[in-house]
């Protein structure tokens, strides 16, 4: 593979907690329904292993279900960005980028670049798994380090037509309850990556949570090939 510089898409902040979400779904204006859009963010503790951590990154808002096996962009790198010094600039890189039928992953690095320019890390190859269909295909490397890349049921749940209601001042009583609210993302697709990793191969903790727990201070962009 290639070295390729790549400029920035998109990007949203999450902080990972012990389990703290962030989720975008077509908010972002110039990325909404494109492969570069990005869905949601989780980053938890490893329920079978508190010495792992596991990202997931969902990608592509809405995929519906006749396009369960919608590609990955070979244009489009994903990083999971790591601040370790607590400048809100990241420290550390984990790269994700397909080429055909696998997902290939790179770090957590030193970036060559900061900020909305990225290259892809060739030299510190992380691991790489076949991009799954309609069975769940998993890796795991000598290191720990479990891998998967393919489409997931959205897990989103989000009353869209509500919410547009109420930001355009037709829905006077606000949001619905549970029980009346529909779920717009039900049986829509994501196209995720998901990576549990070692606290060993990350490094030490350096934030706190809302909860006074320590916890990694990440978030993920994505970059498209210029």
């Amino acid at each position: 593979m290639k070295k390729t510089k790549l400029l920035f898409g998109m990007g949203i902040l999450a902080v990972v907690g012990a389990v703290l979400v962030a989720a975008d779904h077509i908010d972002a204006p110039g990325t909404t329904g494109n492969t570069a859009d990005i869905a949601d963010f989780y980053g938890f503790e490893s329920p079978s292993n508190p010495e792992n951590t596991v990202f997931i990154v969902d990608l592509q808002t809405d995929v519906l279900p006749d396009l369960a096996y919608g590609p990955f962009d070979e244009n489009v790198l994903t990083e999971i960005n790591i601040d370790t010094n607590d400048d809100l600039i990241e420290d550390l890189v984990i790269q994700a980028i397909p080429r055909k039928d696998t997902m290939y992953f790179f770090g957590p690095v030193i970036p060559a670049e900061t900020g909305k320019m990225s290259e892809v890390m060739v030299g510190s190859p992380l691991g790489q798994v076949a991009i799954s269909g309609e069975s769940a295909l998993t890796t795991t490397t000598e290191d720990g380090i479990s891998l998967f890349a393919g489409p997931r049921q959205d897990a989103f749940f989000f009353d869209f037509g509500q919410f547009n209601k109420v930001i355009g001042g037709t829905a006077p009583e606000g949001f619905l309850p549970e029980g009346e609210a529909v779920d717009t993302f039900d049986g829509a697709n994501t196209m995720a990556l998901v990576i549990e990793i070692p606290n060993s191969i990350l490094g030490e903790t350096t934030a706190k949570n809302a909860l006074g727990l320590t916890v990694y201070k990440t978030w993920v962009t994505t970059n498209r090939k210029q």
